[in-house]
């Protein structure tokens, strides 16, 4: 599963504490979106800023850019570990079940006969 988190928090802090107080409508509208559904939906870590806007965001909310750095990283090691870790359980949960999953004959009660 994709993390979010950190650009979450990092944005959202950043326009609720900045001197303007940019609503998610208003910040929205700075970046180029029609409504504050952009904003919400990275406040609520469904979603990552595109690359082409963090320059942007950066300016806007006065976010310096080794702070955003640092949280987009934070984000993609966490993705990266839930992928590699996820998925070695999940492989080794279908291996267990594999092995562990007898047929069962006389399912229509005649035992094969």
């Amino acid at each position: 599963m994709r993390c979010f988190k950190n650009i979450a928090q990092l944005i959202r802090t950043k326009r609720m504490n900045h001197p303007k107080g940019y609503s998610q409508s208003e910040l929205s509208h700075l970046l180029g979106y029609k409504n504050g559904q952009f904003i919400s939906n990275v406040e609520r870590a469904l979603c990552n800023i595109p690359l082409k806007m963090l320059r942007k965001v950066s300016e806007v909310l006065d976010i310096p850019a080794e702070e955003l750095k640092a949280s987009i990283l934070k984000d993609q090691e966490e993705t990266l570990n839930n992928y590699l870790y996820n998925l070695k359980t999940s492989k080794k949960e279908k291996d267990v079940a594999s092995v562990t999953m007898v047929p069962q004959y006389g399912a229509t009660g005649t035992d094969g006969l």
